[in-house]
């Protein structure tokens, strides 16, 4: 499922192994993911809001691509704010905040208010390499502001912003096996490394499982994520689920026919499932092979495990059977307080985070324009995310700071090349 695409399509390209009929049903997938929804009643696409933070998949996921934390004077396109309360539901997920629900939406139609509204400022924080070269790091702030009403008190408020969605259906395609064979729990090795799954519940499937997509690991598949981003992102509905964010919290949002068919989420369930993920580049270039092997050494693959097998995917077996390179465990780790939203979610703490991939990291730039990365796209460039790390990460963090220039550019080579 490689592609060997270095352009601004790297991100949205069919992985190349489709079989004809695959290939078609991932073409009208990409029909899908690109559609704007508009407030019903509407010929196509009918059903957006009544509040929302987005029309379209395409709006959050540019070019199949990360979002981004707003410039200065810009609104919040593709980064989003989830919210709860102390306690859990009845399925041992984040408790619904009272009026706001699991997502503060900022966009609403006519007729309807939006849930708030957000504004977003940086504090600086200071430090230095080892050898005295200075950096800067930006720590992120937020203002919240109901909307019709006044948020509730309490609110626990995660920010997110999207993340890619080539390669999932390889993730997807990981036993259950696979993923558990890395979990160390309870740091049985001693290595300081004590990844472990996160259990979250399935509407779409009505089970438990480990989870595997979302930046806490709280999505189980690629359906749940699909219908529920059509759900909690554009206000739409469907069978999976079948009632508004907003019911029961606004006036006038209430239960109504699906907004879409079932055939239409998995049809963008089977997009993200089939795009391919783009090769590593620059194999012979020394500078990025000395990079990897200061990756190694400072112990960021502990976490960011290099190489993984799929087993079987049913309905897509171009995914199955493959030796894949995503650098993720899919495991949840204490990132320490630093990068903490203090918001559970199912099993993750608020100090938790699952391991993001880092496979084609490189091409952010050339993809999405811009080179912010964490779950909330603090960092303005791959060293400032290294630097975030804390917790578990730590250990690799202090290693990094005391590395020589050249070996720190090294890594960023190496890192830029995947």
């Amino acid at each position: 499922m490689t592609v060997f695409d270095v352009t601004s399509n790297a991100f949205e390209t069919p992985a190349p192994n489709l079989g004809s009929e695959s290939l078609d049903r991932h073409l009208a997938g990409d029909f899908q993911f690109g559609a704007t929804f508009v407030t019903a009643p509407a010929p196509v696409h009918a059903g957006l809001g009544p509040v929302f933070n987005n029309t379209s998949c395409e709006r959050c996921h540019i070019g199949d691509g990360r979002g981004r934390p707003p410039n200065p004077g810009e609104s919040f396109t593709s980064l989003l704010f989830r919210t709860s309360v102390d306690g859990m539901d009845p399925q041992g997920g984040p408790l619904s905040a009272p009026g706001v629900g699991l997502q503060l939406q900022l966009r609403a139609i006519v007729g309807f208010a939006a849930e708030g509204t957000a504004a977003l400022a940086y504090d600086e924080v200071p430090g230095e390499f080892a050898d005295g070269t200075p950096y800067t790091l930006r720590r992120p702030r937020y203002t919240l502001t109901g909307g019709a009403a006044p948020l509730p008190g309490g609110l626990l408020v995660s920010p997110r912003v999207a993340p890619p969605v080539f390669g999932l259906g390889l993730l997807e395609a990981l036993s259950e096996a696979t993923i558990m064979a890395a979990a160390d729990p309870d740091d049985a090795d001693g290595d300081g490394i004590s990844g472990r799954p996160n259990r979250v519940w399935d509407p779409t499937d009505g089970a438990t499982a480990i989870g595997r997509f979302g930046w806490k690991a709280n999505a189980a598949s690629l359906l749940q994520q699909t219908a529920a981003a059509y759900n909690g992102d554009m206000g739409v509905t469907s069978t999976f689920f079948p009632a508004e964010p907003c019911e029961g919290l606004i006036a006038g949002c209430e239960r109504h026919a699906p907004d879409v068919t079932d055939e239409v989420v998995r049809i963008a369930q089977h997009y993200v499932r089939t795009l391919g993920v783009p090769a590593r580049r620059g194999l012979d270039d020394q500078v990025a092979r000395r990079g990897e092997t200061v990756f190694r050494q400072a112990g960021c693959a502990g976490c960011h495990l290099p190489e993984l097998r799929t087993g079987e995917l049913p309905d897509v077996p171009e995914a199955s059977g493959q030796t894949i390179r995503p650098y993720t465990d899919l495991l949840l780790h204490d990132m320490g307080p630093d990068l903490a939203d203090d918001r559970p979610d199912f099993e993750a703490s608020g100090q938790e985070w699952r391991t993001p991939p880092l496979w084609g990291i490189g091409l952010t730039v050339v993809v999405s324009g811009h080179t912010n990365f964490l779950h909330d796209g603090r960092a303005r460039d791959l060293m400032e995310a290294i630097l975030w790390h804390g917790g578990e990460a730590a250990g690799a963090r202090s290693d990094v700071l005391d590395l020589a220039p050249a070996d720190r550019e090294a890594l960023l080579a190496f890192l830029r090349s995947l």
